[in-house]
């Protein structure tokens, strides 16, 4: 996964991931809202980020989703189409996490692990 640079949390366990990207945590610590970018439901990456991740299957993500945007409780999260604009949008909005195959060193993220 990938992070802001102001995001200051190195280690998130699989709970808070999942809290996270099901858009039931929405402050990290210190109150700057978290802002959660995702690929398209069709891209690999993301099916083997909710499985290998959050250890569900993204029609599962996708239901919690609808769940919260069709009962006015909340919103999903910003899809983008590339790892390339995941890796943009995540750099500048402050309060973002995502997730990429591959993180440069040049890149202006972090990176946040799972435990």
């Amino acid at each position: 996964m990938i992070a802001h640079p102001g995001v200051t949390v190195q280690i998130l366990t699989v709970n808070e991931t999942r809290s996270i990207f099901g858009m039931r945590q929405l402050t990290w610590p210190g109150g700057v809202p978290v802002r959660v970018f995702v690929l398209p439901e069709q891209h690999s990456l993301h099916a083997s980020f909710c499985r290998e991740m959050l250890n569900i299957y993204p029609y599962q993500l996708r239901l919690s989703w609808n769940r919260l945007v069709y009962s006015g409780t909340g919103q999903a999260p910003t899809e983008v189409a590339t790892e390339q604009e995941m890796l943009a949008r995540v750099a500048s909005t402050p309060g973002a996490i995502g997730y990429v195959n591959k993180v440069n060193s040049n890149d202006s993220v972090h990176t946040v692990s799972v435990r």
